[in-house]
C-alpha cells in the first residue's frame, strides 16, 4: 500500500528540486524530530509498532533470518550478547549466550561461545526433538569447531565434533562446512581461531558439505568443493578459490539448498544455487545466473530467491521449482531491492527487509505470498560509517513459530539490540 507521502515523492507532476527538497526534509528533519510525522508520512500509522526486548549493557542480536529465535511455548528468546559493536570478533573474544524470559523481560546468560560472527552469532538455535528448553551452538574448544546440545534446565547435555550450520526437521540429521575457510574468503560467516586444513587448495575433494548424523555424531563429506569446481566449469573458475555457504533444508527436510562460491584472490565472486537430497544425492543446479543471493524454501519443492534474471534484466525475486521447471517472477512492482525474505508458518505472508538506502534507512516489510502486494511496516536507521561490511547489522527478521510475530536486530538507537513487532494490526489475530 503507498501512502500520500510516498504517492506525492514519487509523482512526476513536482519539479525533481521540489521532491528532492521534500524528501531531504521527511528523512533529515522530520525522522529526528518528529518521529510520529515521520511514521505516518512514510507508513499510513503514527505509532510505533516495535517493542525493545533487550538493552544495554551489552550488545544484543540473534543472527540470521532462517531461525526463530521463539521456544516452542513462545515464553523465551535466544540472543547473542556482546561487550562491543564496532569490530570484527578475534579469536579471543568471548560471546555470551542468553535467553530471554518474554513475559518478564529477563535475560540471563546460560552459556559462551569462542566461535561466532555478526551475522550469524555461533548458529544459536532451538533442537527440533526439544525446542522448549533444548539449544544447539557453535563453539571452539580443543582445537577445533564444534557443536554442542545444551538443556536450559540441565545444562550442556552433548557435544559433537563438528560444528552445525542447519539442522533437519527431525532433528536427527545436521549439515556442516568449512568454518575456518569462511572466515578467509567470506569474512563475517566464518569463525577466528583456527587455520583452514586446505588453505592451499583451491577445491579440496575432502572438503565441501558435511552431513552429521546427530545421534551417533559421525559426519560424512557428500559434496565435495571439487565435485562442484568440476560441474559444467566456467573459465572464471579456473584457479578460483571455492567454497558453500548458506545452506537451508527445506520444509519437510525432503531436500537441502546451498551456495557453491567461487572468486579469484578477492576479484568479485559468483555463485549458483544447488540442491540435493541430504545424503547428497539428486544434486541438480537450480540457478546459475551470477548473482544469486537471499532465498527461502516455501515447502519441499519450491523455493523464493533473489536473483539476476538474466542478461539485461534487474534482478528480482524469483521463485524455483527444484524439479527444474523455469523460474517465475514474485513481486517485481513492489520490491526493487535485495532484501532477507522469509515465508510465514502458514506460508500466507513473506517478511522481508532492506538495506540502507541514501538516507542509511532500512525497511521492514510484509508482503502477500500470492500477489506480492506489500505493506511497509518500519523504517529503522543503520549508518553504513558504523556498521558495514563485517559489522553491518542487517534486520534478518524472523518469525514466531505462530506467524504472529517478527523478532529483528537493528541499531537504530545507537546500540544492537533486539526488537520485536506484533503483526496483528496488518494479519489480523
Amino acid at each position: 500500500m503507498m501512502t500520500p507521502y510516498r504517492q506525492l515523492r514519487d509523482t512526476r507532476l513536482l519539479p525533481w528540486r521540489l521532491r528532492n527538497r521534500l524528501e531531504c526534509w521527511v528523512e533529515e528533519v522530520a525522522r529526528c524530530r518528529y518521529p510520529a510525522l515521520y511514521r505516518w508520512l512514510h507508513l499510513g500509522d503514527a505509532r510505533s509498532h516495535l517493542r525493545a526486548v533487550t538493552e544495554t549493557p551489552g550488545h544484543h542480536f540473534f543472527g540470521y533470518y532462517d531461525k526463530s529465535p521463539w521456544n516452542s511455548t513462545g515464553e523465551v528468546l535466544l540472543a547473542h550478547r556482546a561487550a562491543f559493536n564496532d569490530r570484527a570478533p578475534s579469536a579471543e573474544d568471548v560471546l555470551e549466550l542468553v535467553q530471554i524470559d518474554v513475559e518478564r523481560g529477563v535475560a540471563r546468560t546460560f552459556a559462551q561461545t569462542r566461535a561466532w560472527n555478526w551475522q550469524q552469532g555461533a548458529m544459536l538455535q532451538w533442537h527440533p526433538q526439544c525446542p522448549r528448553s533444548q539449544v544447539i551452538y557453535n563453539d571452539r574448544r580443543d582445537g577445533r569447531f564444534v557443536a554442542v546440545v545444551h538443556d536450559l534446565e540441565c545444562g550442556e547435555r552433548c557435544c559433537y565434533r563438528h560444528p552445525l550450520y542447519a539442522v533437519l526437521a527431525d532433528g536427527r540429521q545436521g549439515f556442516s562446512l568449512n568454518f575456518a575457510r569462511l572466515a578467509v574468503h567470506r569474512p563475517g560467516y566464518g569463525y577466528a581461531g583456527l587455520e583452514d586444513p586446505y588453505a592451499r587448495e583451491r577445491a579440496p575433494a575432502d572438503d565441501g558439505l558435511w552431513h552429521l548424523d546427530l545421534e551417533t555424531g559421525e559426519a560424512q563429506l557428500v559434496v565435495s568443493l571439487a565435485q562442484l569446481a568440476a560441474r559444467d566449469p566456467k573459465p572464471s573458475m579456473r584457479d578460483a578459490w571455492h567454497y558453500v555457504n548458506h545452506i537451508q533444508p527445506s520444509r519437510g527436510g525432503a531436500r537441502l539448498a546451498f551456495f557453491h562460491v567461487w572468486h579469484r584472490d578477492g576479484q568479485g565472486w559468483e555463485v549458483r544455487l544447488y540442491s540435493c537430497r541430504p545424503d547428497g544425492s539428486g544434486l541438480r543446479c537450480l540457478l546459475d545466473t551470477g548473482f544469486i543471493s537471499h532465498y527461502d524454501w516455501r515447502d519441499d519443492e519450491v523455493l523464493l530467491v533473489w536473483a539476476n534474471r538474466g542478461p539485461g534484466q534487474a534482478p528480482c525475486f524469483q521463485r524455483i521449482d527444484h524439479r527444474a521447471a523455469a523460474p517465475e517472477p514474485f513481486a517485481v512492482d513492489t520490491v526493487h531491492e535485495d532484501g532477507h525474505c522469509s515465508f510465514s508458518p502458514d506460508l500466507r505472508w513473506v517478511i522481508n527487509d532492506t538495506y540502507p538506502d541514501r538516507h542509511q534507512m532500512r525497511t521492514l516489510m510484509l508482503l502477500d505470498a500470492t500477489t506480492g502486494a506489500r505493506r511497509d511496516l518500519a523504517r529503522l536507521y543503520s549508518p553504513k560509517a558504523q556498521w558495514w561490511g563485517e559489522l553491518r547489522c542487517d534486520l534478518h527478521p524472523r518469525w514466531s513459530r505462530d506467524g504472529r510475530q517478527v523478532c529483528i536486530d537493528s541499531v537504530h538507537h545507537g546500540s544492537r539490540q533486539l526488537y520485536v513487532i506484533d503483526l496483528a494490526p496488518w494479519i489480523g489475530r
